[in-house]
């Protein structure tokens, strides 16, 4: 059994040992654990840290391309490199290295497929009283979309089966976190959350750059992620409201005219009139959507079984002493 646990990195020289430090070295029921970074594009030190240190596998990226596009690299270099279980965590050290048992155990155990650890967002200092809320919020959007009961869907700290990483995508730029949850909900794989620590915050948020900007993104994140993997709820919710405009415009305009006032208000008929053709239109763009979106399905389960052959035949040619380990040194395709 081969765990490795990947660190997306983003100009982290100054913590990166800090969190490689704090990592397992063993772990009972893991017969290897190995390490791997994803260099977003750094341009401080990053990479010599990592291998000063002694990672094993470092994915190297020219540019900076995002967290999303680096944690998908990762999963890849993992998946090719023999990972039964894969953790991921975060250069800053933000959460408690140790904790990764408890994150692999409910895997171990065959009860799961993924674990998120789940923060003390309550207690912890660092959040202000807005981001608190907003975490919640999101956590709780991502649930009904979902339907699961991962109570910190923000979090960065999770593990992954083998299994469910070769199922996952991730569409958007911006973050991974939510779009995977409920990706993963929507093709029944197994999720459970664990209660995990956090350090002291020795860093900014690069992910949060200011608190409009957080809130920005993540809104859109979110309805990129309903519109994606709900879209006849998405546009079906938006085309009866705005349809349920046009009946309200519609009903008060019969008012004036069988009181005899009806033709000072025509333009409530003609706004009327857009309103119910609007609403009708959004909902027959969620029907389509959602015969695009059961396409989909079939292509993710195509894409799966390619990448089973693709990976598990790369797993084969190593046990039989045929083939180099895959090289993570060098730029991922996109």
């Amino acid at each position: 059994m081969k765990l490795i646990i990947q660190i997306p990195c983003y100009n982290e020289a100054q913590t990166l040992e800090i969190a490689l430090n704090s990592l397992p070295k063993q772990i009972d029921g893991i017969d290897t654990i190995e390490y791997l970074i994803i260099n977003d594009g750094s341009e401080d030190d990053t990479v010599e840290v990592a291998r000063r240190w002694g990672v094993d596998y470092v994915v190297n990226f020219r540019t900076n391309r995002g967290l999303a596009k680096g944690f998908m690299a990762g999963l890849d270099a993992c998946l090719r490199n023999g990972a039964d279980i894969i953790v991921n965590t975060d250069a800053d050290n933000q959460y408690e290295g140790a904790d990764i048992e408890k994150l692999v155990r409910p895997i171990l155990e065959g009860r799961t497929d993924i674990v998120i650890g789940a923060r003390p967002i309550d207690d912890t200092p660092d959040f202000s009283p807005l981001k608190k809320k907003l975490q919640h919020f999101g956590s709780w959007v991502v649930r009904k979309a979902s339907k699961s009961t991962i109570p910190d869907a923000p979090s960065g700290f999770r593990a992954y089966s083998r299994e469910a990483a070769m199922r996952l995508n991730v569409t958007n730029e911006y973050t991974y976190t939510l779009e995977t949850i409920v990706q993963a909900g929507r093709t029944k794989l197994a999720m459970d959350a664990v209660p995990v620590r956090t350090n002291e915050e020795i860093r900014p948020s690069k992910l949060m750059k200011s608190m409009a900007s957080y809130i920005k993104k993540s809104i859109l994140t979110i309805g990129h992620v309903f519109m994606l993997y709900k879209p006849l709820q998405f546009f079906v919710t938006i085309g009866s409201v705005i349809f349920l405009l046009g009946v309200v415009v519609g009903i008060r305009f019969l008012v004036f005219y069988f009181h005899g006032l009806g033709n000072g208000h025509i333009q409530s008929l003609i706004l009327a009139a857009i309103l119910l053709l609007l609403g009708f239109e959004t909902v027959l763009v969620g029907l389509l959507a959602d015969v695009i979106a059961s396409n989909r399905k079939i292509l993710e389960d195509v894409q799966y079984h390619v990448r089973r052959m693709d990976y598990d035949g790369v797993r084969i040619l190593e046990s039989g002493g045929d083939a180099e380990k895959a090289n993570s040194e060098k730029e991922p395709s996109s």
